[in-house]
């Protein structure tokens, strides 16, 4: 990184907050505690229980990795910043934590769309289900995702510590962005905007159209089915994935295409708060709380316990 100007930056958080730190530090804490206990409970059932073996519930334990990394990332900072109205990070660690969150961002982004394509696949093309989405499949997609993240984020980070940074040395958000980080550098960012476009329309654009039109297939197909039972059954399969999926990117185009200066600046960062700290916390619920599988494996469970207790 060149020579700087400022050895450290300012989170502001929420500084109209009128006393009501403590109350939301708790109620931060809890979603917390709920977030990680959520995401663990979901990997241990689909680790333990033989029904959840599944290439679809193996996604669903990545996506719940993510979410534990991606709130680890962010909450406890956080925390700390609204309990001292404010923290200070330096440029080094402010630039690790945008590149930890840009990370878990790009590969729940792919995990939802191979996600899609299972559903496609298990609802359009049943035949062929097995012959493509085996555990092979599985294994290598979540590998390459993830290296593909982290290397093409790489790129990026490393254009961004070449940056100097000498101020306004304050970040009004409650953890390090990508606009608010080259608002702090006097060098010329042209050419990292321009490049985060580009890899922006390969990470999100084009996985998020992909999406789109595996469900317009499934759509499509499940109309196509004569019996309500049957499209009903067929809906419940990928329900879940789809409220995901529209949480997921609904937030992250609203904060990303609304400016944030002004009042906006307070609605984007209500926005941000709800896809880094509120989307991990509901997502192992919108997985479990309707589905019969994660049902039937927590009453197995409920009875193993049971019949433990008896002996």
């Amino acid at each position: 990184m060149h020579e700087q100007n400022i050895s450290h930056v300012f989170l502001l958080g929420f500084p109209n907050l009128n006393n009501f730190n403590s109350l939301l530090f708790f109620f931060l804490l809890l979603i917390y505690c709920v977030t990680i206990c959520g995401n663990v409970i979901i990997i241990f059932f689909v680790s333990i229980s033989k029904n959840l073996h599944s290439p679809m519930y193996f996604f669903i334990t990545q996506v719940s990795l993510l979410d534990i990394l991606m709130t680890t990332n962010i909450l406890p900072n956080l925390l700390h910043i609204v309990l001292q109205d404010g923290a200070s990070m330096s440029p080094a660690a402010c630039l690790l934590q945008f590149y930890v969150f840009a990370n878990c961002e790009t590969s729940e982004c792919l995990i939802l769309t191979v996600m899609s394509y299972d559903r496609y696949l298990a609802i359009c093309n049943p035949l062929r289900y097995n012959a493509i989405i085996n555990n092979a499949f599985c294994i290598k997609y979540v590998i390459a995702s993830w290296l593909l993240s982290f290397f093409v984020l790489l790129v990026n980070e490393i254009e961004m510590y070449k940056l100097s940074f000498c101020g306004p040395k304050v970040i009004d958000h409650f953890f390090c962005d990508f606009l608010p980080i080259l608002e702090l550098s006097c060098s010329d960012t042209s050419r990292i905007q321009i490049q985060a476009t580009l890899f922006g329309i390969i990470i999100v654009i084009c996985p998020f159209t992909m999406i789109i039109v595996s469900y317009m297939y499934i759509i499509t197909t499940i109309l196509s089915i004569r019996s309500i039972t049957g499209r009903q059954k067929a809906f419940s399969t990928c329900s879940s994935h789809l409220t995901v999926v529209c949480i997921y990117f609904g937030t992250i185009f609203s904060v990303y295409m609304v400016p944030s200066k002004g009042q906006l600046l307070e609605a984007s960062k209500a926005l941000s708060l709800f896809y880094t700290v509120v989307t991990p916390l509901v997502n192992p619920f919108i997985y479990s709380l309707r589905n019969k599988d994660f049902k039937g494996a927590f009453e197995r469970l409920k009875y193993h316990f049971q019949l433990l207790s008896f002996n």
